[in-house]
């Protein structure tokens, strides 16, 4: 009898640990499902905004000050990188954002162009001449949002980009009392064209990243424009590049992250340089560049970025990107040039 109800009792305590386990494994598989819906959702990219509409509204004037738009459009776009579902990514150490590339790629796209916003708001927007004194809440804005994008304690890149936003909002205050003059901005055409450059200088890059999906044999031209018996040497060799296959999904969405700020920020440029781009002929052109990165944030239908040879059977999202990234770029160096005219 003994033996029979030692038996039972094995039995019976098995059955409560094989439970347990399944449990066990249950939890874990419900929590790693949720996991990566709420990664899914998270992994949307924000819609666009209305420009004028941010900037009546968070200026409270129906006519805002010339720079009010661009103003507010890069304090906007901030503001959607650390409250967009999810918030900011790039520094999650946890699931499931710490899973997540693409999100992290596309919002260093759009950090990348607040960065080179910011300074030059702080160098030519807000500055009459060379030799004038800088605004104060611009100088200290820019090297806060130029902090590491992955650091997440002491300090945290959020904390860091918030207190940008506290001096933003206060050169934008002053910017639109129309009482003071201690916040100036300064919608001239060569203002105008040192941003462009910059934009121009991103663009390229992404473009010869994005083409170097499939791999491209190219010339060496570090050296293009050095003394000629150095050039000689080294462009006569040619390099094999090639994005890494697990990058390329990166790069494509951090130039979508790149197109979708630059939309918003020349929309913002058309309204506060309007005067600038007519006397110009110009705003046409600033007109065409936002068509063409309007392009590039079609849906996207695959689950993955598809990285098929330039004639292939299979689709390459990677150069399609890249033909709008180049004909944004080319727009942009053409406009470039019409405002340096006289």
């Amino acid at each position: 009898m003994e033996r029979l109800e030692r038996f039972w009792l094995t039995l019976w305590d098995g059955f409560n640990s094989g439970r347990k386990l399944k449990l066990f494994l249950a939890a874990i598989l419900a929590w790693l499902l949720v996991a990566a819906a709420v990664g899914v959702y998270w992994s949307f990219e924000p819609d666009r905004f209305d420009v004028g509409e941010q900037a009546r509204l968070q200026t409270a004037t129906e006519q805002p000050v010339t720079g009010a738009y661009t103003v507010t459009t890069l304090i906007h776009q901030i503001e959607m990188l650390l409250e967009k579902p999810g918030g900011y990514i790039s520094n999650d150490i946890l699931p499931p954002g710490i899973w997540l590339d693409n999100m992290p790629a596309w919002e260093f796209g759009v950090l990348v162009q607040v960065r080179d916003m910011s300074r030059a708001l702080r160098k030519s927007f807000s500055r009459s001449q060379s030799q004038s004194t800088e605004d104060p809440a611009l100088a200290k804005a820019e090297p806060l949002l130029h902090f590491d994008h992955r650091n997440w304690i002491l300090p945290s890149s959020e904390s860091e980009y918030r207190k940008a936003l506290k001096h933003l909002r206060d050169y934008r205050t002053r910017l639109v009392d129309t009482d003071k003059q201690d916040a100036q901005f300064y919608a001239r055409a060569d203002n105008l064209r040192d941003w462009l450059d910059d934009v121009s200088t991103r663009l390229g890059s992404l473009s010869q990243r994005l083409s170097a999906s499939v791999g491209q044999r190219r010339i060496n031209t570090d050296l293009a424009g050095d003394s000629a018996g150095r050039q000689a040497t080294v462009s006569s060799d040619e390099l094999e590049i090639k994005t890494p296959r697990l990058q390329v999904d990166n790069v494509f969405y951090e130039a979508r992250g790149t197109a979708w700020a630059l939309i918003h920020m020349l929309e913002a440029v058309e309204r506060d340089f309007g005067d600038a781009l007519d006397k110009k002929n110009a705003r046409a052109s600033v007109r065409q560049i936002i068509r063409e990165l309007e392009a590039t944030q079609s849906t996207v239908w695959s689950p993955v970025i598809l990285n098929g040879t330039e004639f292939g059977f299979l689709a390459n999202h990677s150069l399609v990107m890249a033909s709008y990234i180049s004909r944004a770029n080319a727009a942009i160096i053409d406009l470039r040039d019409l405002l340096s005219q006289g």
